[in-house]
C-alpha cells in the first residue's frame, strides 16, 4: 500500500455533459480510418484467442523499421513492457534510476518488485546525464529515460544519450522510452533504434497510443537485445495483445497519411499555443517536443494551478494536474484541435484577468 497508484487524466467535469478532454495526450485527430476498418473486421474473430507471438504486427514493425523480429517485445501498452523489464531484472534491494519527473509507471513497476527507485535531478525540467550518473550505484539494474519527457515535454540531443550509455556499467540496461518520439522534429533527436541495433544493454520502447491514436487498444512494443527479449518472453503472460489490437496496429502502421497529418497538426499549433499562453505571463516549460505543453502557475492565492484547473473545468476544458510528479504548480495540456486551443487561451486569459 506504500506504492502510489497511477492517476489518469480527468475525463469528466461536473455540470458539463461533453467536456473537451485535454488531459491525456490522446490523438485529437482520432484514429486512422484504415485502423478503424481493421478493428471492425476483427469483430468476426472475437471468439478466438489472439496469436500469442503477435506475428502480424511483429512482422509489420520489423519491416517498417528494419528490425529483427525476434528482438521485439509486445505489451499491453508500453507500460507493460516497462513492467516486464522490471520483473526480469529486479530483485529486492536492487534499484532503478529515472529522472525526478519521470513517467510514473517506471517506479510503480520497480516498487512492485520490491526494488528501490532513485531519482536524478532534472534542472530546468529536463534530463541531465551527469545527474543520472551521480545516483547510479552497484545495485542499479535499469535506467529509464523518457525522451521526450512526460510530463515535462522536454528532450535532450541523442549525443547526450550516447554519453550516458558510454558512462554506464555494461550490467545496467538503458531503457529509452520514445512514446512521444514522433513529435520531436529536431535533427539532433533520435529515438535510439539505430543505436540499439549494436548494443547489448539498450532497449527502446514505443506505443500506439499517441501518434497512431490507438490508446483504447493498449498496444506497445520494445526493441531489445535478443537475450533480453527472450528472457522477457519467458515471464510474459500469454495473449497480452488482442486480435483487434494487432489488426488495427498493422493498419495504423501502414497509414502514413494519418501519421503525417497528426504530426503536422502538432507542428502547426504547438508554437502558437506556446506563444499565446506565454504572452499571458504563464511559464511554458520547454520547448516542448511532444503533443502537449506543461504550464507553470504562481503560488499567489487565486492564481495557482489548482485554481486554473477548476476554472478550466467549469468551462468544460479538462487538463491534467501533475501533483503526483512533484509539480503542484503546473498543468499539462494536450495540444487540441483549433477550437480547443483557442478556447484554452481565451479561458486562461479570463483567468489571469480575474
Amino acid at each position: 500500500m506504500d506504492i502510489h497508484a497511477y492517476v489518469p487524466g480527468k475525463a469528466k467535469a461536473d455540470g458539463v455533459a461533453t467536456p473537451i478532454k485535454l488531459s491525456a495526450n490522446e490523438n485529437v485527430l482520432g484514429v486512422s480510418p484504415k485502423a478503424r476498418a481493421a478493428y471492425a473486421e476483427a469483430a468476426d474473430l472475437l471468439h478466438m484467442y489472439p496469436d500469442s507471438r503477435t506475428t502480424i504486427l511483429r512482422d509489420a514493425i520489423a519491416s517498417t523499421f528494419r528490425l529483427e523480429p525476434e528482438r521485439l517485445i509486445f505489451g499491453c501498452g508500453s507500460d507493460e513492457v516497462f513492467q516486464l523489464l522490471n520483473q526480469a531484472f529486479l530483485e529486492p534491494g536492487d534499484n532503478i534510476v529515472q529522472g525526478e519527473y519521470g513517467f510514473a509507471a517506471y517506479a510503480i513497476g520497480a516498487h512492485a518488485c520490491q526494488a528501490q527507485v532513485k531519482l536524478a535531478r532534472e534542472p530546468d525540467y529536463r534530463i541531465d546525464v551527469d545527474e543520472i550518473l551521480k545516483v547510479v550505484d552497484e545495485r542499479t539494474r535499469l535506467v529509464f529515460l523518457a525522451n521526450p519527457g512526460n510530463p515535462t515535454g522536454t528532450w535532450i540531443a541523442f549525443s547526450e544519450i550516447e554519453r550516458l550509455h558510454a558512462a554506464l556499467p555494461p550490467s545496467v540496461v538503458l531503457v529509452l522510452d520514445a512514446a512521444y518520439g514522433e513529435f520531436a522534429l529536431d535533427d539532433r533527436f533520435s529515438d535510439g533504434l539505430d543505436f540499439a541495433r549494436g548494443s547489448d544493454n539498450v532497449v527502446v520502447t514505443h506505443t500506439f497510443s499517441k501518434l497512431y491514436g490507438l490508446a483504447a487498444l493498449r498496444l506497445g512494443w520494445g526493441y531489445a537485445p535478443l537475450a533480453i527479449a527472450e528472457a522477457v518472453d519467458r515471464i510474459r503472460l500469454p495473449f497480452n495483445t488482442s486480435i483487434p489490437g494487432q489488426m488495427a496496429g498493422v493498419a495504423a502502421l501502414g497509414d502514413k497519411d494519418f501519421q503525417d497529418r497528426s504530426i503536422a497538426h502538432v507542428e502547426q499549433w504547438r508554437p502558437w499555443l506556446t506563444q499565446q499562453l506565454g504572452g499571458l505571463g504563464l511559464e511554458i516549460v520547454g520547448p516542448s517536443a511532444t503533443n502537449f505543453l506543461l504550464i507553470g502557475f504562481s503560488n499567489q492565492p487565486g492564481k495557482t494551478a489548482a485554481d486554473a484547473d477548476a476554472f478550466l473545468s467549469a468551462r468544460g476544458l479538462l487538463t491534467r494536474r501533475v501533483l503526483n510528479y512533484g509539480l503542484p504548480n503546473h498543468l499539462r495540456i494536450t495540444i487540441g484541435l483549433e477550437e480547443h486551443n483557442r478556447a484554452v487561451v481565451a479561458a486562461l486569459a479570463d483567468f489571469m484577468r480575474a
